[in-house]
């Protein structure tokens, strides 16, 4: 690992990138929903939909969602009768998850604090991975998926929904003006807090693009690998399959 990775803008420790996230996500816990439709425009539930399409969760399989601490993705997958575990390095962001599952008299998933870059699962555990907008505020991303690949048994799948790079000419310059002079001041506007949404939105920038993020995953050991854009890559799809 390098001696310094991103944070937004900023290059600095991987310990203190790994505190400053944290504090990010718990600031912001209480209104992640908002969050995400501030920087998406409320699209994040259709992608997320069509996310959970590609994954294909079968009755009775073992998933992992990871960093899916508000249950987003987990109640997505649970409906088709997977056994799904949600875990997330913010115990912040899995109490919300929980409240909201109460709530909508969602039972049967299992919760549990855990750092992707040092997971206590058993080798060849799970049927597929999940992670949605959660891979970029890894400290250490390549740790992250080589976890993945140890935790996933034969034939297990990966899939990753992230921000990327819009390659459509004009929708790029129109998205970053968008992102970085609104969303900061919605941030402020609904949570207070424009320094978290700023640094969710440089983030963004600071993201491998889809062919070397690509890369990132077959290094890992995945095969099969596979990229599905939207919006012409400002959002994508990875996936990757355990041999």
């Amino acid at each position: 690992m390098t001696e310094t990775v991103s944070f937004g803008y900023e290059d600095i420790a991987p310990d203190e990138k790994t505190a400053r996230v944290g504090g990010v996500f718990a600031s912001v816990a209480s209104r992640y929903d908002l969050m995400n439709d501030a920087m998406s425009g409320g699209m994040h539930r259709l992608w997320k939909d069509r996310f959970v399409r590609r994954v294909n969760p079968r009755p009775d399989e073992q998933l992992l969602d990871m960093a899916g601490g508000t249950g987003d993705i987990a109640f997505r997958l649970q409906k088709s009768g997977a056994q799904v575990t949600v875990a997330d390095i913010n115990p912040a962001m899995l109490e919300v998850g929980m409240e909201r599952a109460a709530k909508r008299g969602i039972d049967g998933l299992v919760w549990t604090e855990a750092n992707a870059e040092t997971l206590t699962f058993p080798d060849k555990f799970f049927d597929a991975y999940t992670i949605a907008f959660g891979i970029r505020n890894v400290t250490d991303i390549p740790k992250a998926l080589r976890e993945a690949h140890r935790v996933l048994r034969r034939g297990g799948r990966f899939f990753c929904l992230e921000f990327s790079t819009t390659v459509w000419p004009g929708f790029k310059e129109l998205y970053d003006s968008y992102s970085h002079r609104l969303v900061p001041r919605v941030g402020k506007l609904l949570a207070n807090d424009e320094d978290s949404y700023r640094y969710l939105i440089e983030s963004i920038r600071r993201f491998p693009d889809m062919p070397t993020f690509e890369a990132m995953i077959r290094g890992a050991g995945f095969v099969q690998t596979k990229v599905e854009p939207m919006l012409g890559g400002l959002v994508a799809i990875h996936s990757g399959w355990k041999i």
